[in-house]
């Protein structure tokens, strides 16, 4: 993994405090997930740039995270509003992310993001500003799922488990060795991810549940965050996986996929090796 700095991908629909009617709304936004990023990233005066390029209404979902920041205090909120792979070259945008302490991209399509940054000069400054442990990157849906080096594209969950529903891709490759899912509970997805790691049984696959997130430091040490739930995928014990010589629209067949089940607060370690140390609030417990 090539992480030095802090990764928060998040599965969606974090609270905002923008209304009592939005799903995950609470009086005390300072209580939710927009509130660690903000300190993760500096506090109150850190400078926060939001990529809203994954939404196809990019006007309106900047205006909601320059609502849900100024009410925790943050007044540095920026947008860089990337329409086209040009705009990632352009040097207002080069100027602001080369001096957030923050960089939030936005749920919508994560194929967007990937078309229109992807290894442009936006992307190598995102690049060169996390190896030098100098930017928090965070993101939710679409910006959760871009992170990660291989990338689920899409796919159906009522087609899972079928060889060919789910559909792969390059990703931003801000972290390697997982597979990342948002929407997660919500949404069913447990068969796509499971086929994401019978593709890939190298890689772990993390299901993010919605307004619910991970904070990752340096690769290896990660928290969950918000009030839902994290399911992980480990499948680098698999006795059975068929994936390999199925047809497209064919049922797969996996054996000793091993999965685990955490909430805010819990934490786990992962090392170069896959292996894992999970800590549930108290006591760490070391598994293979």
């Amino acid at each position: 993994m090539n992480l030095q700095g802090t990764l928060i991908p998040i599965g969606g629909n974090e609270n905002k405090g923008i209304k009592k009617g939005e799903k995950y709304h609470t009086e005390n936004i300072e209580d939710g997930i927009l509130y660690r990023v903000v300190m993760e990233s500096g506090g109150k005066d850190s400078k926060i740039v939001v990529v809203p390029t994954a939404s196809s209404i990019p006007d309106e979902v900047s205006a909601n995270y320059k609502s849900a920041f100024s009410k925790l205090g943050c007044e540095n909120i920026s947008f860089a509003d990337i329409r086209t792979r040009e705009d990632s070259e352009n040097p207002e945008n080069l100027k602001l992310v080369s001096e957030a302490d923050c960089v939030w991209f936005s749920g919508g399509n994560q194929s967007e993001i990937i078309r229109k940054i992807k290894d442009t000069k936006f992307h190598q400054i995102i690049e060169a500003r996390n190896n030098e442990n100098k930017l928090v990157i965070a993101g939710t849906s679409a910006g959760a799922m871009c992170m990660s080096q291989r990338m689920i594209k899409g796919g159906s969950s009522k087609e899972s488990f079928i060889k060919g529903a789910v559909k792969m891709g390059s990703g931003m490759g801000f972290i390697q060795g997982v597979i990342i899912d948002s929407h997660f509970i919500q949404r069913g997805r447990f068969g796509r991810t499971a086929e994401a790691c019978a593709r890939y049984p190298e890689l772990l696959g993390i299901g993010l549940a919605e307004n619910t997130g991970l904070v990752i430091k340096n690769a290896h040490t990660f928290e969950v965050i918000g009030s839902g739930m994290v399911i992980l995928f480990d499948a680098t014990e698999l006795r059975n996986n068929n994936h390999t010589i199925l047809k497209a629209g064919e049922p797969i067949s996996l054996t000793n996929l091993k999965t685990h089940i955490l909430a805010r607060r819990d934490m786990f370690r992962m090392d170069s090796e896959n292996k894992f140390q999970f800590q549930h609030m108290q006591t760490p417990v070391m598994y293979r």
